[in-house]
């Protein structure tokens, strides 16, 4: 599964974003993870194909992660952004693994860039 990752870009503090993540073929778990720099990546939220997800704690309620399994994409709405959300967020994704752990997922898309200025 090959993953491709874009909207990422520019916004204020207090806004809002939408990324997504086109995949080649089915990918059973999808999911985001981020890396700021100086910073270990790390896990953001993700959604099974059957629609259960999960999510970390410093984005419950402002992230929300769905896809659109006719079009094996998967999107990240990004609200109330705040200055430590600045990162490159990196699509993943997965043939069983549903969690938080980077070593679950095989495969990995090449980042978009998310900035947020305050």
């Amino acid at each position: 599964v090959q993953l491709q990752a874009c909207g990422g870009g520019l916004v204020q503090a207090g806004g809002s974003l939408r990324v997504s993540c086109a995949a080649s073929g089915r990918a059973n778990v999808m999911g985001w993870f981020r890396q700021a720099p100086g910073k270990e990546r790390e896990f953001v939220a993700a959604m099974s194909w059957s629609g259960s997800t999960a999510y970390a704690d410093f984005v419950k309620g402002r992230f929300t992660i769905n896809r659109d399994n006719a079009k094996n994409t998967m999107y990240l709405q990004m609200n109330s952004l705040k200055d430590e959300d600045t990162a490159v967020y990196y699509c993943a994704a997965s043939t069983l693994y549903f969690g938080s752990s980077r070593t679950g997922y095989a495969y990995w898309g090449q980042g978009t860039q998310v900035t947020v200025s305050s």
